[in-house]
This record gives C-alpha cells, sequence and structure tokens, in this order.
C-alpha cells in the first residue's frame, strides 16, 4: 500500500489549502482516511478522518468548523479542505489508512510522507 501526499505550501493566515492524498495498492474504498498532523516540537495530532463507503466523518477540536474531508473512491483520492487557516496550523500533514474510522494513530497501519503546510501571520 502505498500513499502519497500533496497540496501543502505556504499561505497566510485567514486563507486556504486543499492537500490530497493518493491511494493504491489496495481497494481504497474499503478502508478509513484520516488526516494527522505534526508540529516541530510536539505530539502528532488527530485531524480529521473519513470511512470507507458511508462517509462518516470525524474531526479533531481544533479544527471542527474550519476543515472539510471528503474521499473520491473512483479516484482512490482522499482531501483535507482547509479554510480559515491560522499560524497554529503549521505542520507537516500526514495521511493514513485503516480498517476502522478513527481518532488514534494507531488504528491505522499504512502512512503517507506527510506534506508540510505553513501558515504566516
Amino acid at each position: 500500500v502505498q500513499l502519497q501526499a500533496s497540496g501543502g505550501g505556504l499561505v497566510q493566515a485567514g486563507g486556504s489549502l486543499r492537500p490530497s492524498c493518493a491511494a493504491s495498492g489496495r481497494t481504497f474504498g474499503s478502508y478509513a482516511m484520516g488526516w494527522f498532523r505534526q508540529a516541530p516540537g510536539k505530539d502528532r495530532e488527530f485531524v480529521a478522518a473519513i470511512s470507507g463507503r458511508t462517509g462518516i466523518t470525524y474531526y479533531g477540536d481544533s479544527v471542527k468548523g474550519r476543515f472539510t474531508i471528503s474521499r473520491d473512491n473512483a479516484k482512490n483520492t482522499v482531501y483535507l479542505q482547509m479554510n480559515s487557516l491560522k499560524p497554529e496550523d503549521t505542520a507537516v500533514y500526514y495521511c493514513a489508512t485503516g480498517p476502522l474510522l478513527a481518532r488514534s494513530a494507531g488504528a491505522y497501519d499504512y502512512w503517507g510522507q506527510g506534506t508540510q503546510v505553513t501558515v504566516s501571520s
């Protein structure tokens, strides 16, 4: 299984970004997808997750109402629409896939390489 994240970048506070993560190697629609982030010196933090078939979503408290996770099973891709970005959203964003929809990183068995998101004030 391979996950390729892209779409990060540098944006001013209040702006938007839409990173994506393309998956290959197993039946994409049968697995949950998650986004996590890690800022320098901090623990990895849950951002959002979406189930495989039903599209049920979970969000971390710090991004609820600003970020939206979605997936296109025909394209084997998951997206993270990030609006109203804040400097504290600056981190490396990782996508992950696993058998169950969960907020815990331990529930995901494959991870992408990460994409840097930097929000300037």
